[in-house]
């Protein structure tokens, strides 16, 4: 866990100075050139709030990091077979996702378009769609076989 939250925190680093860069920039670009005078607060705040986004991961990385032993990549000491093993279970032919993916899309054009009846019928179809994924393997002809 240790390089994952090195990685979130130095790019979270690097929002932070974009964030700096693009507040500076947009303050000295000339009127002609940009169209408004002063500094764009819409994307400066967009990336103070990326920033803090991967912080918060990073920082959640780190305090997990902390409460678990090393992992094999995280030991310079480590050897090739000790990672070795399964790494989880993967579904291998659920059609959930397909129809999670369908629903988050039915939600966003909804709330692209305004449509609010449309933004209800594609969360209520999320909702579903991540039960069904979450208890694929509690229920039905597929009930044990994850192992």
């Amino acid at each position: 866990m240790k390089a994952e939250n090195r990685l979130f925190f130095v790019l979270a680093l690097f929002l932070f100075g974009m964030a700096g860069l693009y507040a500076w920039w947009t303050n000295v670009a000339p009127l002609e050139q940009s169209g408004h005078q002063g500094i764009e607060w819409i994307g400066v705040v967009a990336l103070v709030l990326a920033g803090l986004l991967l912080t918060m991961i990073g920082a959640a990385l780190w305090i997990i990091a902390q409460r678990i032993e090393p992992r094999p990549e995280d030991r310079p000491d480590a050897e090739i077979a000790e990672g070795a093993g399964d790494l989880g279970f993967f579904s291998p032919g659920s059609y959930w996702p397909v129809g999670l993916a369908f629903a988050a899309l039915i939600a966003s054009l909804g709330l692209a378009f305004g449509q609010w009846w449309l933004v209800a019928i594609g969360l209520i179809s999320v909702v579903f769609s991540t039960c069904g994924l979450m208890f694929e393997y509690y229920t039905g002809t597929r009930r044990g076989a994850e192992h």
